[in-house]
C-alpha cells in the first residue's frame, strides 16, 4: 500500500467515526429531550400537590385534594400573623394608627420587601398594607416585633393560635415564611389548616379592603406596593388573600371571592409555575360559583308562624323571630328541594329579654340537615301583675 492510499483511508476513517459519534449525540439529546418533554407533559398533569375549596359561611369543603399533606406553605405563614395583628386590634389591645419602628433586624430581612430602614417608623395601617399586599417579609418581621417584643415570641404566639384552632398539620418557626437556614427546620402547613386560617381572616373587612389593592402608595409615593395576587382586578369578585413562594414549597395560593353573597376560598400548594397557580384557583372557584349558590330561608328579624305562650306576662304569647340571617349553601338546581321546620320551646316565664332564645330553626335537604338557626324573642316581656301571674300558675 502506497503512503498516498494510506492517507486516504485514514482520512475516510476518521470522517466515518466523526459521523457515528454525531449519530450517537444526537440520540442521546433526543432522548433527553424526550426526558425534558415527558417531565413537562407529567408537571401539566399535577398543577398542585395538595388543593381544598371551601365555603366559609358553612364550613362546607366542596372540593379536596391531599388536603392533609404537609407542605411549606412560605409566605402563606403571613395568614396567621395577619389574623393575630386584626384579633389584637378587635381586643383593642394595639390600634392600626399606633407606630411601629423598625429594627435593625428587620431591616435585614430579604426576599420580598419594602426595603425599611432601622429607626424608620410606620403606623400599624400602614405596615399591614405592606404585609397584606406586598408580602413584605421586613414589615412582617417589625410588626412581630411590636405586637410581641420579639419575632421568636411571635412564633411561640403562633403555634398557640395554630393550637387552639385545630390546626393539626401547622407548625411554625419564623413569621414571615421566608426559606429556613441551614440546620433550621421548615415551617409547614396543609391545604385545610390554611383553608381553616382564610376563614377567620376574612372576617375582617379591613384586611379583605388591603388584599384587593391592586396598588398602594408606600413612604409618601416613594414605593409602590403591588399586589403579588394576580387574580385581583382579573377573576370577578376577587378580594383576596395570600400567595407564598420559594424554591423547595413551589407556588402556592389561598384566594377568596365573593358573588352573589357566596363566598369561596380556595387553596392550592405546590403548583409548578406562577401561572398554573393563579389558573388553578381560578378554576376551583370558578366550579364553585357555577354549581353551588347560597339560598335564603329566612330574612333575619323575620317571624315564623307558631307561637310562643307567654305565662306571667304583659302579653299572652308572641312569634319568634329568626336570630341572623338564615342561609344554606345548595347546589344550583336543589332549591326546590329545601324544607324547613320549627321547634319551639313551651310555654316561658317573663320577664323575658330581648333575644332570649325561644326555639330553632332547622333547614333540610332531604334527609340531610343543612343547618340549624336559632329563633329568639324580637321585644323584651316585663311581668304582669301579682293576679295575672297567679292565674297563669293555677290555669
Amino acid at each position: 500500500m502506497t503512503k498516498r492510499k494510506g492517507k486516504g483511508l485514514a482520512i475516510i476513517f476518521l470522517v466515518m467515526m466523526f459521523f457515528v459519534q454525531a449519530l450517537i449525540f444526537t440520540h442521546t439529546d433526543a432522548h433527553a429531550g424526550e426526558r425534558r418533554l415527558h417531565k413537562a407533559v407529567e408537571e401539566s398533569r399535577t398543577p398542585y400537590v395538595a388543593a381544598i375549596l371551601t365555603a366559609p359561611q358553612t364550613g362546607q369543603v366542596l372540593f379536596e385534594q391531599d388536603i392533609h399533606k404537609t407542605w411549606p406553605p412560605a409566605s402563606l405563614t403571613k395568614i396567621m400573623l395577619m389574623l393575630l395583628v386584626m384579633e389584637k386590634v378587635k381586643q383593642k389591645a394595639i390600634s392600626l394608627s399606633d407606630p411601629v419602628e423598625v429594627s435593625a433586624r428587620a431591616s435585614e430581612m430579604g426576599g420580598s420587601q419594602v426595603y425599611l430602614k432601622q429607626g424608620e417608623v410606620f403606623s400599624l395601617e400602614e405596615m399591614m398594607k405592606a404585609i397584606v399586599i406586598h408580602s413584605a417579609n421586613d414589615a412582617g418581621e417589625a410588626v412581630a416585633e411590636r405586637i410581641a417584643g420579639s419575632a421568636e415570641a411571635f412564633v411561640d404566639m403562633m403555634n398557640r393560635r395554630a393550637k387552639e384552632l385545630g390546626l393539626k398539620d401547622t407548625k411554625y418557626f419564623n413569621v414571615h415564611g421566608l426559606p429556613p437556614e441551614r440546620g433550621q427546620p421548615a415551617d409547614v402547613t396543609s391545604a385545610y389548616d390554611v383553608a381553616v386560617l382564610a376563614r377567620e381572616l376574612v372576617k375582617y373587612p379591613e384586611i379583605l379592603k388591603w388584599a384587593s389593592t391592586r396598588k398602594e402608595d408606600f413612604r409618601g409615593g416613594k414605593f409602590i406596593l403591588e399586589n403579588t395576587n394576580h387574580l385581583i382586578g382579573r377573576f370577578p369578585g376577587a378580594d383576596g388573600l395570600k400567595t407564598g413562594s420559594y424554591h423547595e414549597a413551589g407556588f402556592n395560593l389561598a384566594a377568596t371571592a365573593e358573588r352573589n353573597g357566596l363566598r369561596l376560598i380556595s387553596v392550592t400548594l405546590g403548583s409548578p409555575t406562577n401561572k398554573i397557580r393563579f389558573s388553578e384557583a381560578a378554576r376551583l372557584l370558578s366550579m364553585g360559583f357555577n354549581n353551588y349558590e347560597m339560598y335564603t330561608v329566612m330574612k333575619a328579624g323575620e317571624a315564623v308562624a307558631q307561637e310562643v305562650s307567654v305565662k306571667g306576662g304583659t302579653i299572652n304569647a308572641l312569634h319568634p323571630v329568626v336570630g341572623s340571617l338564615a342561609q344554606v349553601l345548595i347546589g344550583r338546581s336543589e332549591a326546590t328541594k329545601v324544607k324547613s321546620s320549627v321547634q319551639l320551646s313551651g310555654p316561658v316565664w317573663a320577664p323575658l329579654t330581648k333575644g332570649a332564645k325561644l326555639g330553632e330553626l332547622t333547614v333540610m335537604l332531604g334527609d340531610k340537615s343543612l343547618g340549624k338557626f336559632a329563633l329568639v324573642s324580637n321585644q323584651g316581656i316585663e311581668r304582669s301583675n301579682f293576679v295575672k301571674r297567679l292565674w297563669d300558675q293555677i290555669f
